[in-house]
């Protein structure tokens, strides 16, 4: 149950962080309403708050963080941006998030 409630916060924390840069990103370079820039700086400050729910350090939360926002970011692009990942993405991916199991979840003595 830890484990997955862990997931849920990456997950939740991955969302609301690209989510909130993705509303600035329109707001700046697609000359989106300024309202969008507002509720990215509100999602993003959201952000900010979810970690602190994960049960580990900071260090070892945001170390294992990165590899769930590249993986979220391949998929945003891909969902949201339509820019389907290659390759050498997708291996990426798959090397950060074996990364975030080892930091994150590997049984520590």
């Amino acid at each position: 149950m830890e484990i997955t409630k862990s997931i849920f916060y990456f997950v939740l924390a991955g969302l609301f962080e690209i989510g909130g840069g993705y509303l600035i990103w329109l707001w700046i370079r697609e000359g989106k309403s300024i309202w969008y820039a507002v509720l990215g700086a509100v999602i993003l400050v959201l952000y900010g708050i979810i970690p602190t729910l994960q049960p580990a350090n900071f260090g070892r939360v945001y170390a294992a963080y990165g590899g769930i926002f590249i993986v979220l970011s391949i998929l945003w692009g891909w969902g949201i941006d339509h820019k389907a990942p290659d390759k050498l993405d997708l291996l990426g991916g798959t090397i950060a998030l074996i990364g975030v199991l080892i930091i994150m979840y590997w049984p520590r003595h």
